[in-house]
């Protein structure tokens, strides 16, 4: 028997559903937060109004493709999440501090204790993977400045003026792209066990949530998850307000996977604070407390951006590009005149 419309809707309406960190407005304040933050050292093309605007957009696109259908979903859904413990562990053998250096060690890890990176999220990669793929975007980027101005012939200059404004469409994508598991990681609902009520029924397994010791006496609502990072965030953040809280330009020279672990340590450390709030109606009743955690939080994303932005533009000098390949450094010093053949256009 089919349920009547409105029966239905209910239903539906009281399911616990997987949960979209920040909703789209908060992803669209992390994304253009972070592109306004960035100093005068990155390109022009990665900073200007336009670049802002399409960024930003961006911003709720992995969100958006969600519901494309298997193999699809089932494979890239748990990039979006970590089901981290209390003690900054996944399952307790990988440490948030010492994360494995891919996901096919994070994975084995974790099937030793009889769980998957299906299971338990790989946001981490997802962020790092993400980043390295905008250095290489920035490689060659440099490198087809290099060759519009200095290749031999003008059919070569053609060539590089071309390949650069392809690459300058696909650097904003990929960084609009990235910035939303960026985001995602900032959300401190979703890097926790405790993503959507201390202790649930979990959507992923389908089976009750393991009991989480809880001497808070904290909630078990399936709904604070979306009032915290939509509902909220609709009330009272604004990109004007995030952007006067994101933290001055703090680069780091440590790899990738070591400082998405600290970034990801920080956001569980706030998990009690959201139930706290929520315990004290400070989450509906938009209390100055959770504004100020909910407007923090997203700067925190956004700084995060920006940050490791910086750290990519600088990275990019460094790496090599083409097959063989060829230090940036090396064209931009000369010492090397860009041809379509060591740009990897050769065969």
């Amino acid at each position: 028997m089919r349920l009547p419309i409105v029966v239905l809707a209910a239903v539906l309406a009281a399911a616990p559903l997987p949960a979209s960190a920040w909703g789209a407005q908060g992803h669209r304040i992390v994304n253009g937060a972070a592109i306004r933050a960035l100093p005068d050292t990155l390109p022009a093309f990665v900073r200007s109004a336009t670049a802002h605007d399409e960024i930003a957009l961006l911003g709720p696109e992995a969100d958006r493709i969600k519901g494309s259908g298997d193999p699809l979903d089932d494979d890239d859904n748990a990039g979006h999440y970590l089901d981290a413990l209390d003690d900054a562990t996944v399952a307790g053998v990988v440490k948030l501090s010492a994360l494995p250096k891919d996901r096919q060690d994070f994975d084995t890890a974790l099937r030793a204790v009889h769980t998957d990176q299906y299971a338990q999220g790989y946001l981490p990669y997802q962020i790092a993977d993400g980043w390295e793929r905008i250095v290489r975007d920035l490689a060659y980027w440099r490198v087809d400045v290099v060759g519009e101005a200095k290749a031999a012939s003008a059919e070569e200059r053609a060539f590089f003026t071309f390949d650069r404004t392809v690459r300058e469409a696909v650097t904003l994508r990929d960084i609009g792209y990235w910035g939303h598991f960026v985001a995602d990681a900032s959300q401190p609902l979703h890097v926790s066990v405790h993503f959507n009520g201390w202790n649930q029924f979990d959507f992923r397994t389908k089976q009750p949530r393991t009991h989480y010791p809880n001497p808070g006496a904290f909630s078990d609502s399936t709904t604070i998850h979306a009032r915290f990072e939509t509902a909220l965030v609709r009330a009272v953040a604004t990109e004007d307000l995030v952007s006067a809280r994101v933290p001055v330009l703090a680069t780091s020279t440590d790899p990738i996977l070591a400082q998405v672990g600290v970034y990801l340590t920080d956001s569980v450390s706030k998990v009690p604070d959201v139930y706290r709030l929520e315990a004290a109606g400070g989450i509906d009743a938009h209390s100055p407390a959770a504004t100020s955690l909910v407007l923090d939080r997203l700067a925190a994303g956004a700084a995060e951006m920006r940050n490791l932005l910086v750290e990519a533009w600088q990275t990019s000098a460094g790496v090599k590009v083409g097959y063989p390949g060829v230090a940036v450094r090396d064209f931009e010093s000369g010492a090397v005149v860009p041809t379509r053949a060591n740009v990897g256009f050769g065969d």
